[in-house]
């Protein structure tokens, strides 16, 4: 038995299945123009709505964006609150949209440190968009990947105790299926805009095989031309999984 952490090798196609998204550099895009940095995000707002229906109408299936990480709490409380009230009128706005565009909405992460007026909106707007089939839009908020682990083994323990007993019980599978993208396949393509190289704490679990693709594109200017050389790139990419450059000719 070949023991691997990637069971299942994906097929790779020219479009990426599931795609995930650092959002990155509002501020700065802000700040080089003399603006507010609230005055980032919130045109970061509209390049979320420019990639969300590019990615739908190019056929990929999942589309995850890190909107609010776990350590984005340590940012200055005007901010922080700046974001909590756009994240609020982005969902008011935006599900009839995603309706009409045969968008599933799904957000992950530690939910509970929203204000219950903000939760309740999550638990609608899900709810709203929850048959819709033609692509998964997850949005990542108060999300952290170490979070994302202990939770699972948390959740894992508690209702599978004999675990603790029996350690051979617990494998991959099991603990991927407590993880809060359990039913999501792993990342094909991650991007991360505004310059930086690093993954910064997302789905750390899952980005184990996935191609990493780094833009100096600040998210306000990312659209779909940025998009499309993303997918260049990852039409370039070889996806070995652990095999050779040969197999895969071959194959």
């Amino acid at each position: 038995m070949i023991e691997s952490s990637t069971l299942d090798i994906p097929e790779t196609h020219d479009v990426p299945k599931h795609i995930a998204i650092i959002m990155d550099g509002n501020g700065r895009w802000a700040t080089e123009r003399r603006m507010p940095r609230t005055a980032g995000h919130i045109r970061g707002v509209q390049a979320v709505r420019k990639v969300v229906e590019h990615c739908a109408r190019s056929g990929v299936s999942y589309l995850t964006l890190f909107a609010f990480s776990s350590e984005n709490w340590r940012r200055p409380e005007d901010e922080v609150s700046l974001l909590m009230r756009l994240f609020i009128r982005t969902l008011e706005r935006e599900v009839k949209r995603l309706n009409e565009n045969g968008i599933r909405l799904k957000i992950v992460g530690n939910l509970s440190r929203f204000e219950p007026k903000l939760q309740k909106l999550i638990l609608q707007s899900q709810e709203k968009t929850s048959a819709n089939a033609k692509m998964t839009l997850t949005i990542a908020a108060n999300y952290g990947g170490r979070w994302d682990i202990l939770q699972a083994i948390k959740r894992l323990v508690a209702e599978n105790p004999q675990a603790v007993e029996i350690p051979e019980l617990i494998n991959e599978q099991l603990l991927n299926s407590y993880l809060a993208m359990s039913w999501a396949p792993e990342p094909d393509l991650f991007i991360r805009t505004g310059g930086e190289s690093r993954i910064s704490n997302f789905l750390i679990w899952q980005l184990a095989y996935t191609e990493l693709y780094f833009t100096n594109t600040y998210w306000p200017d990312f659209k779909e031309k940025e998009l499309e050389l993303a997918f260049e790139w990852y039409r370039g990419r070889e996806r070995r999984f652990g095999r050779t450059s040969a197999q895969l000719k071959t194959k």
